[in-house]
């Protein structure tokens, strides 16, 4: 394979790249303008997933469910 066909698979790899973060951006837009739109809608679709975000974290094993510093949130996880 020469340098030219390297650089162009690569720009070819970049183009899907580009076109399929457009399109995940097209998606929340989406999202975002029906919040707009629909404000009732979208609370309660966030407060349905926060609660099960909240049940899923409870559920897990090993963490405290707290950050570094002892305060709830996210859990700092350290890898070596």
């Amino acid at each position: 394979m020469t340098t030219d066909d390297k650089v162009r698979e690569g720009v070819e790899h970049l183009q899907s790249a580009a076109l399929e973060l457009i399109a995940a951006a097209r998606v929340f837009l989406d999202i975002a303008e029906d919040a707009v739109k629909e404000p009732g809608d979208f609370a309660a679709w966030a407060g349905a997933t926060a609660a099960s975000a909240a049940r899923a974290g409870g559920a897990g094993g090993g963490g405290s469910g707290r950050s570094h510093n002892g305060d709830p949130g996210v859990e700092h996880i350290r890898v070596v």
